[in-house]
Order: structure tokens, then sequence, then C-alpha cells
């Protein structure tokens, strides 16, 4: 793949540039960046049920058999409905360094900000590159997707540049961003403070910069391409029609419904 970046607002991926790019030739003049990475044997943000700082979490296991899920994440407030915290942030794209601002897209794309843990470990880069794969399919919704990770960019590079086969991500067609202060993680309520790391949040922004959607899962469990597609279809559906609703499940060319207490009978007649 080409090292020229392209354009950061650009529908085409492959355009991608931006100004502050760092040429890393110079950055590794004689030999290329390392494509492995180890883990402390000791590391256990992945391994372990988290402990809870909650007296009695909620079981219905006896306590000699529980694994306990509780962790003490720093959000406060909903998001959704809210306007997306900016940002400016490095991240890695086509094997380049580049500057990555949210607040760019506004007025003309939405965006799939999608949280996780940590580069080199094993539920993230199915889901990273599940979303590479149907890059062309965001793209022809005037969506852009965005990566984040607490992790360096030159760890991002090293794991681009490691095949998938090995447990790399191999060739991404979209920014993965860096953000070891951990402020990006932590403005969108997903950071595990006593952690380090970032549970598994999703959010889908309007072209408004308005955060219409948001999942937040925990470490152990992977999220879905297709239901974020379908998800971001139904929100641009309603935002077209805004005298519609779409109903459980909604998929395009499906009957939505009407918000009217005599109207919605005839979506309720249909099914």
């Amino acid at each position: 793949m080409a090292c020229s970046a392209p354009a950061i607002l650009s529908s085409n991926p492959s355009a991608f540039s931006c100004k502050s790019k760092m040429p890393l030739a110079s950055i590794f003049p004689s030999k290329p960046f390392s494509q492995t990475l180890t883990i402390a044997k000791s590391f256990n943000g992945l391994r372990k049920p988290f402990q809870s700082r909650v007296s009695r979490p909620f079981s219905t296991r006896s306590s000699s058999s529980r694994r306990n899920f509780v962790v003490n994440a720093s959000s406060e407030l909903p998001l959704v409905g809210n306007l997306a915290p900016d940002f400016e942030a490095e991240a890695v794209f086509d094997q380049e360094f580049i500057k990555v601002k949210l607040s760019d897209y506004i007025g003309k794309k939405y965006v799939i900000l999608f949280f996780y843990p940590l580069d080199f470990t094993f539920v993230c880069p199915t889901e990273i590159t599940a979303f590479s794969d149907r890059y062309a399919d965001f793209e022809k919704l005037n969506t852009e997707i965005l990566g984040v990770s607490i992790d360096s960019v030159f760890s991002h590079l090293a794991w681009v540049q490691t095949d998938r086969k090995s447990g790399g991500l191999g060739d991404l067609k979209y920014p993965l961003i860096s953000d070891v202060t951990k402020s990006i993680s932590k403005s969108y309520g997903v950071l595990i403070p006593d952690q380090g790391v970032a549970l598994r949040g999703l959010f889908i922004i309007d072209k408004e910069g308005i955060i219409q959607h948001s999942t937040i899962n925990n470490l152990a469990i992977g999220r879905s391409v297709d239901e974020t597609m379908r998800t971001l279809q139904a929100l641009q559906y309603v935002q077209e029609n805004p005298d519609e609703v779409c109903p459980a499940g909604w998929k395009p060319g499906e009957k939505s419904m009407k918000p009217d207490p005599k109207l919605s009978k005839e979506y309720f007649a249909a099914i």
C-alpha cells in the first residue's frame, strides 16, 4: 500500500492526508518497525475478572462460583443526544502518522467512533478488521470509522504491520487513534481508571456532531458490525423522514411507524 496519506474528510480512503503527518523514514532509518510486542505474563487486564469496589455486586450465582464483571468506568451523564466531545490526536493510517480532529467531520460526515482496550490482544483484532472489511459499505452511507485505544501510535503501527494470520491487523481502511493520555476515553465515559484501559464503547455521531447512539460492552464481549450498520441506517432514515420512527429490528425497505396513537395502528395492523 502506498505511504501517501489521504485527506481525512474525503469519502475516498485512499485520498486521506494530513498536514502534520510524520514521515516514518526519519524515525526508522535502517530497520522496519518491530512487528511483535511481548505482553508480560503478569498482565491481567483481559484475563481476570475485575474486582468491584461495591461490597455486594449483584449475582444470581453462589459466591463460590460467581465471576465478577463489575468495573468502575468514568461515565457521568448520558452522552446520547449531546454534542460529541471534540478531540485532536495522533493516529496511524496507511502506515503513516497523521492528526485526526473530530470536529473536522461536522457538517460533512457521520462518524462511527469505537474504543477497544489494547493492541496485540484477542477480541480486539476481530472487531477492528471486521469494520475495515465493511468500510466500503459505511463509505456509501457517508460515514467515517475511527478506532481508539490508549496505545501509542508506534504500537498501532507495529500491529498494522503484523499479518492477520499472526494476530495482527494488516492494512486498515480507517485510522487508529492513540489516546495515551486517556483523555478521549475519559470524556466518552468508557475509561476504567484502575485498569487504565477503555471498555468496548461505540458511538454513532451524526453530521451535526450529536451522539445519536452508544453501546458499551465489557472487555470479553465483541461487537456486531451488522448491528452497527443497521442502527446507522435507521438513524439516517429517521433524520430524512422526521415524521416516522423505526420499530425493533427495522432494516431498510421494511415498514416504519408513525409516532401517533392513531396512525401507528396502521403499522400494527400490518404485522
